[in-house]
């Protein structure tokens, strides 16, 4: 299935054919990545007592030549190595030798070398395409040097000087090039002069598609004899020559380095600018849409037909490619988020439906200038609520579109069915109704534009369907905002490649210009009637999807102004997963992380900081059995007993201001936008990072101990930790991030009172999901000629556990317009970010018959380390 952070968990690797053949038993040890350093001695002794290779590979990243001269090639009186049977145990077209090289026109012998050069620059490419995970077809036109007609004139310096690098290639582990070698493996050679000129050619056929080429290994396996004929006013005059024949093997691999203006040249600057405009970022509009609703709405089924193009069969048929899991497809009921890619312009929909649409990267390119939607699923089991809370909270959503059926989840998840198989499992509640109402209730509290599909048209009865909506209508209207509810059209057919024009004029009638008159994008609350089997109101998601307001682009002072919070990073990234991709050429693996840029711009090679992690005492020092729970994972509140929650804590809990919190210093290596390569990620948009940590300074140790220092290490990266770049004024006066062990926040309901001192919940802001202490319970008394605290002065140890803290609760609340109330929060187990001004969601443990989705939404106001 497709996700923003799925690799191919096997790369194609490029291992050279000389190894093999020098022990046929290290065949598979034997093979190593193409981006390996072949420098010293070490890397070139193997494989020179090697007297011919194993046949050539149809597939793969390894390619045989007998050269790559752009002219003919001389004619040999003798040849050592023919002695071996030069030929091809495979079918393939041979150029032709001849002894005449001056029988054809300049122009005609021109063009010929340019045709040449052309199909071997096309081969190239695919061979470096086929150690690529990601097998998408390049997104740029293969552009071949214009070479000169006379030969003599050519410039090598400036054609070997590496291109912009051909997009698609940016994730090839290289190919390698057998030069000298025929396709049986035997070895024919080519003397010094043609051994040159085919590496020149290799060179410029690299150098176009934005590559570099690197010798692996020369081997001497022959001599030849030929004779030159001198042409003179006189009798000609025949020299015989000899010289030795050389084959070669040359590693062909992309450049990801910028390119640098070596030659002073005043075009140098420009070309630079181009390189950079040309591949730098995607400028496309890209809208984040979180996919949530109760277990059996139907949400994972909708966005397989929105997705792939094609109707579901009522049993779940358009959901399948979107599952990760096989008890997913077993129970029917999804427990992970998926992400899907859908690209709009000009009407059209770019969906897995198109023939030219393999995979995001095709989309990217297809929807260029257009619009890039990226969806998020989420589980609706109340077994995965952090899942839930996942998709709607931490992916930071543009939209929520909320699935509710039509007839208000009548059989909600339960019996054979189950994940517990058990009638009293979390789902069973007094209607499914009312776990769709604890959803919508969930998502207005937000306040994130929100969208309601009513899904399972095809099966409402006009009751449920009318008692669904008027609970609907009820809960929006009492929030102040108004529904809009599109009227049924026609049923789409499958395949759907085109926005239909009626809905889209509805949509840009009733909604876009609705919101736009409003001027606010909460306003309006659009409610769409649609089935994933019949395909009615495909359309009019699709055309949503397209038409949809986009929210301004963030910036550092949206939840702050400067003079509240002046030490922002100039870059913020939040981190939602991360994994790592094995490096077939050291020990070591590539650490990948994933989520999205909360504000500012990070670059390939930008100086990056990654935290906060635990300083390198507090980790070991916290180290614990393997069949503990993990205590970076904060504490559950999945179960329905409290007091099992509480005794977990009183064994766990560890307040964060007891670890102290750390920084390490990274490197950006790779960035792919919605699995884009790209060499720039800008504000709010989602993907991943490549990053490299930078090796620790030793410093050196007086003491005379036997002992050897532990090296310090990289730390565990988890989820809700960030990634920032650190501002001038950072750098220049030392700063570090602040590493937070509690905050303060600010709600309006008043249910919050009813949280007592010291009893632990879980909150989420942003990525973090965190367990925390209640310290402290303020209200704040709020009218129209003054603010009116009570005791909000007393900021005196907040964040310590002292016997002398007490909930603080007024006695009247006569005479006030509005109250507000500040709870005061201690973070247990790890220090976090937290920004100010951020909106943050509390969660009691889990009680009796509750949906576990009741919460109270507050503003983060202070933050304490």
């Amino acid at each position: 299935m497709a996700s923003v952070f799925t690799f191919d968990p096997n790369p194609p690797r490029v291992s050279s054919p000389w190894l093999a053949a020098e022990d046929p038993d290290k065949k598979h040890a034997a093979e190593r990545s193409a981006s390996a350093s072949n420098d010293d001695d070490s890397e070139q002794s193997p494989g020179l007592n090697v007297e011919r290779l194993d046949a050539e590979p149809q597939d793969g990243p390894i390619e045989y030549k007998l050269h790559l001269l752009l002219r003919p090639r001389r004619r040999y009186d003798a040849m050592t190595t023919t002695s071996r049977g030069v030929g091809s145990q495979q079918s393939r077209p041979r150029p032709v030798i001849s002894s005449k090289s001056g029988s054809n026109t300049p122009t005609s012998s021109a063009q010929t070398r340019q045709n040449r050069l052309a199909q071997l620059t096309t081969q190239l490419l695919w061979r470096l395409q086929q150690s690529s995970p990601n097998h998408a077809k390049a997104r740029g036109d293969l552009i071949i040097p214009r070479l000169p007609e006379d030969s003599d004139s050519l410039d090598l310096s400036l054609l070997e000087k590496p291109e912009k690098l051909l997009p698609g290639l940016e994730e090839s582990n290289g190919a390698l090039y057998e030069i000298g070698v025929s396709d049986d493996g035997t070895f024919v050679g080519l003397t010094k002069d043609e051994m040159d000129e085919s590496m020149t050619t290799l060179k410029i056929m690299a150098a176009s598609l934005g590559c570099r080429v690197e010798v692996q290994r020369m081997k001497l396996v022959g001599h030849c004899q030929w004779t030159e004929y001198a042409n003179t006013t006189a009798i000609p005059i025949q020299n015989r020559c000899e010289a030795d024949l050389w084959v070669a093997e040359a590693l062909v691999t992309p450049n990801l380095e910028p390119l640098n203006d070596t030659d002073g040249d005043s075009g140098g600057a420009s070309r630079q600018q181009d390189f950079m405009n040309a591949v730098t970022v995607s400028r496309t509009e890209q809208l984040r849409v979180s996919l949530t609703g109760p277990t059996t709405s139907g949400k994972t089924s909708l966005l397989g037909t929105l997705a792939n193009g094609s109707l579901d069969n009522g049993r779940g048929s358009s959901r399948i490619n979107l599952l990760k899991h096989r008890h997913e497809v077993v129970s029917g009921q999804t427990s992970s988020v998926a992400q899907e890619l859908i690209g709009y312009k000009d009407q059209k929909i770019y969906n897995y439906a198109g023939a030219d649409v393999d995979s995001w990267t095709d989309i990217h390119d297809h929807a260029e200038d257009g619009r890039l939607v990226f969806f998020s699923d989420s589980a609706g089991h109340l077994r995965y609520r952090r899942t839930i809370l996942r998709g709607v909270v931490g992916w930071a959503p543009h939209w929520i579109f909320l699935c509710i059926t039509a007839n208000g989840n009548d059989s909600p998840s339960r019996g054979s069915h189950s994940l517990s198989g058990t009638t009293d499992d979390l789902a069973d509640m007094s209607g499914g109704l009312d776990l769709a109402v604890a959803h919508l209730d969930l998502c207005l509290q937000l306040e994130i534009p929100l969208v309601i599909l009513i899904t399972k048209y095809d099966l409402a009865t006009k009751d449920k369907l009318r008692g669904t909506l008027n609970t609907i209508l009820t809960k929006i209207k009492a929030k102040g905002r108004t529904p809009k509810l599109l009227a049924p059209m026609p049923a789409d057919g499958p395949e759907l490649v085109e926005i239909p024009k009626s809905s889209q004029q509805k949509v840009n009638q009733d909604i876009t210009r609705a919101i736009a008159e409003a001027g606010e994008l909460l306003s309006i609350v659009p409610i769409v009637l649609t089935s994933a089997v019949t395909g009615q109101g495909i359309g009019t998601i699709h055309a949503l999807l397209n038409s949809l307001p986009m929210p301004p682009a963030p910036t550092a002072r949206d939840f702050a102004p400067q003079v509240l919070n002046p030490e922002q990073p100039a870059a913020l990234f939040h981190v939602d997963d991360k994994y790592e991709l094995a490096n077939h050429a050291s020990d070591k693996s590539a650490i990948v992380v994933a989520g999205y840029l909360r504000f500012g711009t990070v670059h390939i090679g930008d100086k990056v900081v990654l935290g906060p992690f635990p300083a390198d005492e507090d980790e070991a020092r916290r180290l614990i059995p393997r069949d503990h729970p993990s205590p970076g994972d904060g504490l559950s509140i999945s179960h329905s007993s409290f007091s099992e929650l509480a005794r977990f804590a009183s064994k766990n809990a560890v307040s964060a201001s007891s670890v102290k919190g750390e920084w390490r210093n990274a490197t950006v290596v790779n960035i792919r936008n919605l699995r884009l390569p790209v060499r720039t990620m800008e504000a709010g948009q989602a993907g991943t990072l490549q990053i490299v940590f930078d090796e620790p300074v030793e410093e050196p140790s007086d003491s005379d101990s036997i002992f050897e220092r532990i090296k310090p290490t990289g730390g565990v990266i988890r989820k809700g930790q960030v990634l920032a770049i650190p501002s001038q004024h950072m750098l220049d006066t030392g700063l570090s991030l602040q590493a937070a062990s509690g905050l303060r926040a600010v709600f309006r309901d008043d249910g919050v009172t009813k949280l007592s001192v010291g009893s632990l919940v879980n909150i989420y802001v942003a990525t973090v999901r965190a367990a925390a202490r209640i310290l402290k319970v303020i209200r704040y008394l709020h009218n129209d000629s003054a603010h009116n605290t009570t005791k909000a002065d007393e900021h005196d140890d907040v964040f310590s556990m002292a016997d002398s803290i007490e909930l603080e609760r007024p006695q009247s609340d006569s005479g006030s317009d509005f109250s507000e109330y500040a709870v005061t929060l201690e973070l247990l187990t790890n220090r976090e970010w937290i920004e100010l001004g951020s909106r943050v969601l509390l969660l009691e443990g889990g009680k009796q018959g509750s949906s576990g989705l009741e919460g109270y939404i507050g503003k983060v106001i202070e933050v304490a380390e």
